[in-house]
């Protein structure tokens, strides 16, 4: 999904929210002449976004709320989410700049000679490869990255881009004093100082030792010299960094007592603000289909990502992306139920549970977990079959997307366990018979939640949390009067004992897909 707008939630003490606002990059930033918020270059692979462009959205954004009467006064802690991956070079003497930020000037004016690369690497850009495949290379191996940092190496990863910079543009590493994530970059224009980069991001970016939350010594190595100074140390997501700069206390009118909790990833944000807590699974049906883990015990695999959890130091959360979700599920829709979801539906209702043995796994394109293509069905015996009746190819299709949700959760780490939560949301999630086969292939209750703006709402919530963190006081405490998802079906009684051994058929099916695939 594209980031395309800069957006801001306002929550009062009773965590209702009180304001909302946007700048859309391309429409109200057209002189930055994006598309998307982002340039794509002419090898198709690099994709960047101008720094200043989300220096002056920030200006606009401030300006549009004061304009509207909104009290800044009034807040007393801010946070923030960036989108993942993404990277921010500043230049030396900017450190400076942010310390002295003229109030009578737009921030894009005070701050446009402070960058030393003008146009930041996003988490689209996939030009990387080079240096992923050196940077495995250097640590002993894909798994043993991802035994370190969470995920082996991804040509989004920060680590990787931050590699290519030094190697392709060294005179611009050196004048380099600072590199921030997207969402340090920010926390450091509100502190007037630089933020250090949070855990959570942190873990996103093939650098961090995800158990000592320190980075590691032989990634950055193996990536940039002097590459330590230049990211300072990581700090807890929960931290409070300090006070809000004199700048929006004069521009704005902030109150100076407003504090500056540490900013984080988008993912994370939306952990927050999907208010996950141990054992929950948060399943985003959409266009591409997202599940969110929080964990006690990771095991990092080749496939899917671990992170530092953003609201429980001592937890961690998990992130599977499989790119086959909704358009593959119309598709099916439009082949075998005569387009209706009504009648897609009902064939939900009319076959069993474990559909008499028969399971298909469907990559309309190329998968990222796992990394196949094509349609495969299996009968009972394990044979493979051309086609399926349709009612059994609805529920096939159905139970093999859930069953290899499952599958690779619990290959990073995930357990079912006493209180488990699954959250449903995205298009899907209001399809109640889509969400009856979720919940009995997880043996858990499946709950709705609407999280429109999750990971700015998230950050809300955390900069809430921020401000009482140290005294002990938990995320879930703090927020225990939002609003609770809405339970919206219960496991079938037997589920667990169809589920459990197809899901061991599945994984074993699974494998025999990829040791087949073409090399």
């Amino acid at each position: 999904m594209m980031i395309i707008f800069l957006k801001v939630i306002a929550v009062d003490g009773n965590l209702e929210v009180i304001d909302q606002n946007a700048v859309h990059f391309d429409s109200e930033l057209q002189e930055f002449r994006t598309h998307g918020g982002v340039h794509i270059h002419d090898d198709k692979l690099t994709v960047t976004s101008p720094v200043l462009m989300w220096v002056k959205a920030l200006d606009v954004l401030l300006m549009k709320m004061k304009d509207s009467g909104f009290d800044f006064s009034r807040v007393r802690a801010i946070s923030g989410s960036g989108q993942q991956h993404g990277s921010v070079y500043w230049r030396k003497g900017a450190k400076q700049t942010l310390n002295h930020l003229d109030p009578k000037q737009p921030l894009n004016i005070v701050l446009q000679e402070c960058f030393s690369v003008r146009d930041s690497p996003v988490w689209m850009d996939s030009s990387t490869s080079e240096q992923c495949q050196c940077l495995e290379a250097a640590v002993g191996g894909a798994q043993n990255l991802a035994d370190i940092t969470g995920s082996r190496a991804y040509e989004r990863f920060t680590g990787n881009q931050i590699s290519k910079m030094y190697r392709l543009k060294p005179s611009e590493y050196s004048e380099t004093e600072r590199i921030s994530l997207v969402s340090s970059f920010a926390a450091s224009v509100f502190l007037g100082d630089y933020a250090p980069i949070d855990c959570s991001d942190g873990s996103g970016m093939n650098l961090m030792d995800i158990c000592s939350k320190r980075w590691s010594r032989s990634c950055v190595n193996a990536t940039a010299p002097q590459l330590t100074r230049r990211l300072g140390d990581p700090v807890p997501s929960t931290s409070v960094l300090g006070g809000i700069s004199t700048y929006f206390v004069e521009r704005y009118g902030f109150s100076k007592n407003c504090e500056v909790v540490a900013f984080t990833g988008d993912n994370p944000g939306s952990l927050a603000g999907m208010r996950l807590r141990e054992g929950d699974v948060a399943v985003s049906l959409g266009t591409s289909d997202t599940v969110f883990l929080w964990i006690k015990e990771p095991k990092p695999a080749l496939e899917g990502h671990i992170f530092c959890n953003p609201v429980d130091s001592d937890a961690y959360m998990a992130l599977i992306c499989f790119k086959n979700g909704s358009l593959t599920r119309e598709r099916i829709r439009d082949e075998f139920a005569e387009g209706s979801w009504d009648c897609f539906s009902s064939a939900l209702r009319s076959t069993q549970m474990g559909n008499r043995g028969n399971i298909g796994m469907y990559f309309d394109v190329m998968e990222i977990t796992p990394p196949v293509a094509g349609v495969h069905r299996f009968d009972a015996e394990g044979q493979k079959v051309a086609v399926f009746d349709p009612k059994v190819e609805i529920r096939a299709l159905v139970e093999g997307q859930f069953l290899a949700k499952r599958l690779h959760a619990e290959k990073l780490g995930y357990k079912i366990i006493p209180g488990t939560r699954v959250l449903a949301t995205g298009g899907a999630s209001s399809n109640q018979d889509i969400l009856q086969v979720l919940c009995d292939v997880f043996n858990a209750p499946v709950y709705t939640i609407d999280v429109m703006n999750s990971a700015c709402l998230g950050c809300a919530y955390r900069a809430l949390h921020g401000v009482v963190a140290e005294q002990s006081v938990s995320f879930s405490e703090v927020l225990r009067t939002a609003p609770d998802p809405q339970l919206a079906v219960t496991p079938t009684p037997g589920a667990e004992e169809v589920y459990a051994p197809m899901l061991q058929r599945f994984a074993e099916l699974e494998a025999e897909i990829l040791e087949n695939k073409p090399k």
